[in-house]
């Protein structure tokens, strides 16, 4: 969708810098701001109402937290739902401080495409005995997947992992595997994260044929793609609970607003209020 958008309110040959997440600095780019606004589904009027308001308000030395949390905060007042959307990356890093909550995560994906699912495997490759977190199989393919968690979203999975990575599902091709009341060999291994792959990693991975998944990586078909057409949206992307009520869920098993639907009475077990359950669906309701 084309959109229209005022002049930047800020001064040529005088572009504010802004200092990123992983600690480097660079001047901002408004496009990058509507881009993530717009495939959050915010509307244009909504959009261009954040943009104008942010724009006027940036200093120099501010970081991008502070921006997203400012963008945040203008667009919760407005659109609620597009808000929930705009804060699904950073609902990832909250499933954390652990990994296993995302390895879950990562499982109901491929379930929700059809998959029967194992966790947690040790599986003997040819050389060696390898730990993977998801396993995925039908009727045609078996699917392995190492599952790599980062609580920051500066933070990228880089080279050293994706020759890793490589190294093991090389060892795991040549041997035969017992799932689904048959024989098979791997179909696919998998790298997946939750934020971005460094241009090392990508470059190594198109070369050598590694499978890899991640928040914008590949360009079609990646984390962020997957959330949206199955729906899978994190516990921890609602906005009518509060952190600690999120820890309480997760702990209990629940990394997807989905499944709390289908388990209300972790909610009453929880102490939660008819009105403030009420209130959740309410909100999971409007996601799906």
């Amino acid at each position: 969708m084309a959109v229209a958008f005022t002049k930047p309110n800020i001064k040529v040959g005088q572009p504010v810098v802004v200092v990123k997440s992983n600690g480097e600095r660079e001047p901002f780019n408004v496009l990058k701001l509507v881009n993530s606004l717009l495939n959050a589904g915010v509307s244009p009027t909504g959009a261009q109402k954040i943009i104008s308001t942010v724009q006027s308000e940036l200093v120099d030395g501010m970081t991008t937290a502070e921006i997203y949390k400012h963008a945040f905060f203008l667009l919760h007042k407005m659109e609620k739902q597009s808000a929930v959307r705009y804060s699904m990356r950073r609902a990832l890093s909250d499933l954390g401080p652990s990994g296993f909550p995302f390895e879950k995560f990562v499982a109901e994906i491929f379930k929700a495409q059809g998959y029967t699912i194992e966790t947690d495997q040790m599986i003997k490759g040819y050389c060696a005995e390898h730990e993977l977190d998801v396993v995925a199989y039908n009727d045609k393919k078996l699917i392995m997947t190492e599952v790599k968690f980062h609580n920051q979203n500066g933070i990228k999975t880089d080279l050293k992992v994706a020759l890793y990575v490589k190294a093991r599902f090389d060892d795991l091709r040549k041997m035969h595997y017992h799932y689904g009341g048959r024989d098979m060999m791997l179909s696919e291994g998998l790298l997946v994260t939750n934020t971005k792959f460094t241009k090392s990693a990508i470059s190594y991975a198109m070369c050598a044929g590694v499978g890899m998944i991640g928040w914008n990586y590949p360009a079609r078909g990646n984390l962020h793609d997957l959330i949206v057409q199955h729906k899978m949206h994190p516990i921890t992307s609602l906005i009518s609970i509060s952190a600690d009520e999120k820890k309480y869920l997760i702990g209990r098993g629940f990394v997807l607003c989905s499944t709390v639907m289908d388990k209300l009475s972790v909610l009453h077990e929880g102490g939660f209020s008819q009105k403030r359950i009420d209130d959740i669906i309410k909100e999971i309701k409007a996601l799906q």
